[in-house]
């Protein structure tokens, strides 16, 4: 049902003012995302200031990264963003580096819509996520991504995820 009630997003660049506002969404979709992964006193913990502060930097990076926000009205759902590899020995030029939306806008289009704008068509790409995320696995595999085998240990808010990688 939720997927008839909010076809409607549009997606446009990050903006500076944004800051804010992102840093509550970004702090909803990780508790959304991160529950059966994370202790919930972590996630409780997480400062929707210091995101504000970390997307303050982001919005204002340069051409070579492509940061940008899914909104239903004037409300920001989600966002995405990718850049030049930040791996020494990565698969491709370009990391898809985030892409998070509000549960209730998971399967209306939205996320397909942030993906298209971050990474081009056909373009190279490499991403890290979760190794217990099968829905996210689900989306990257529909936009011709598959698995490389390579996996790690990411440090996330003071304890440890196993995320694996996938590339184009």
């Amino acid at each position: 049902m939720a997927a008839e009630l909010h076809t409607d997003t549009v997606v446009r660049p990050v903006r500076v003012s944004d800051a804010e506002t992102l840093g509550r969404v970004h702090a909803t979709c990780w508790h959304e995302t991160y529950d059966h992964l994370i202790s919930t006193a972590t996630l409780e913990n997480i400062s929707t200031k210091r995101l504000a502060e970390l997307w303050t930097g982001w919005a204002a990076q340069g051409p070579e990264f492509r940061c940008f926000v899914a909104l239903d009205g004037s409300e920001i759902v989600g966002f995405a963003g990718s850049g030049p590899a930040r791996d020494a020995e990565a698969p491709a030029e370009r990391e898809l580096i985030f892409i998070y939306l509000l549960a209730a806008y998971q399967g209306t289009g939205t996320g397909q819509k942030l993906f298209d704008a971050v990474v081009e068509k056909d373009e190279a790409v490499y991403l890290w996520v979760a190794e217990d995320n099968p829905r996210a696995h689900r989306f990257y595999q529909r936009n011709g991504l598959v698995l490389d085998g390579a996996s790690q240990e990411e440090p996330f808010l003071g304890e440890t995820i196993t995320e694996v990688r996938f590339v184009r």
